[in-house]
């Protein structure tokens, strides 16, 4: 626990060398209280919702030996494959992607699946990608309320999905308990966006808050969106946990990081814990109580 919340870890913080049993052995031991899981574009981590049964329940068993869930997974796979297309056989794919990454949580116990906000990533943006992936959120949102699968939309690193208030239009519209806002909030941080004013309007409908540092975007700067060390970006940690206390968020966290930014990817998830710690504590500092 971090405090009220539930910690998670996302995978790509630990070596991708790691087997299963593993992965979660080592995010326990970090004390960590799940793990999310990456189904990216890439062939191989794609290649996991097409697992037979013996390979989720080897799957299973080390989140039961290891007591380590997979409470949630980031799939980025739409990046290569997205519902924007212009193309109408990787709109096709995009379906199918989702409806096996929808059974594949089912069978193993994941209770959020984040999206990628895109329309398109590899295509240009136009009025008509914008209402096909309108189209396919709708159509997403109902297969998750079959299988009680809630999915979150990740606030991103490009225009398109840069703020909770841009989510909200799509969520009003589609109008499903099972399709809210998974809040960046190095992302949200990045694009100059009010993040207090944000957190607010989308305070009813967060399923979890990525804890991530970034870049700001400017005039001189694209942004940086991944690999920041955490404490040497734009992002205010201890007005952030000042202002979750505030509208009494006590959903999850999780800790988005990457290997390979130092030699030791263990070493610098602990210096990122105890960094996010001391913040947490100088967001109380004028406060009469500290819940430990």
């Amino acid at each position: 626990m971090f405090y009220d919340h539930l910690l998670g870890l996302y995978e790509k913080a630990l070596p991708a060398e790691l087997g299963w049993p593993d992965r979660l052995a080592v995010a326990r031991q970090l004390g960590f209280d799940y793990v999310e899981i990456s189904i990216d574009e890439t062939d191989e981590r794609l290649g996991r919702l097409y697992w037979d049964e013996a390979r989720k329940r080897s799957l299973r068993r080390a989140i039961t030996d290891e007591w380590m869930p997979l409470r949630s997974m980031c799939l980025s796979a739409h990046r290569r494959f997205p519902f924007g297309s212009a193309d109408a056989r990787v709109r096709d794919k995009a379906r199918e992607i989702m409806r096996k990454a929808v059974e594949f949580a089912d069978s193993v116990g994941i209770r959020v699946i984040q999206l990628a906000g895109y329309d398109v990533y590899y295509e240009s943006s136009t009025e008509s990608s914008r209402a096909a992936f309108a189209e396919g959120m709708e159509w997403a949102a109902r297969l998750a309320e079959r299988y009680q699968v809630m999915l979150g939309m990740e606030i991103m690193d490009t225009p398109f999905m840069n703020s909770i208030s841009k989510h909200l239009i799509y969520e009003d519209r589609i109008a499903s308990p099972y399709y809210k806002v998974y809040p960046d909030i190095g992302n949200l941080t990045a694009w100059g966006n009010d993040v207090g004013a944000e957190l607010r309007k989308g305070r009813s409908s967060m399923v979890a808050i990525h804890l991530k540092e970034t870049l700001a975007v400017s005039a001189e700067c694209p942004g940086q969106f991944r690999g920041v060390p955490f404490g040497s970006g734009c992002v205010d940690f201890a007005g952030f946990f000042r202002l979750i206390r505030e509208l009494n968020y006590c959903g999850p966290f999780l800790l988005e990081m990457w290997t390979g930014t130092t030699g030791d990817d263990v070493a610098e998830i602990r210096r990122t814990l105890d960094f996010l710690h001391r913040k947490y504590r100088e967001s109380c500092a004028d406060e009469n109580t500290l819940r430990l």
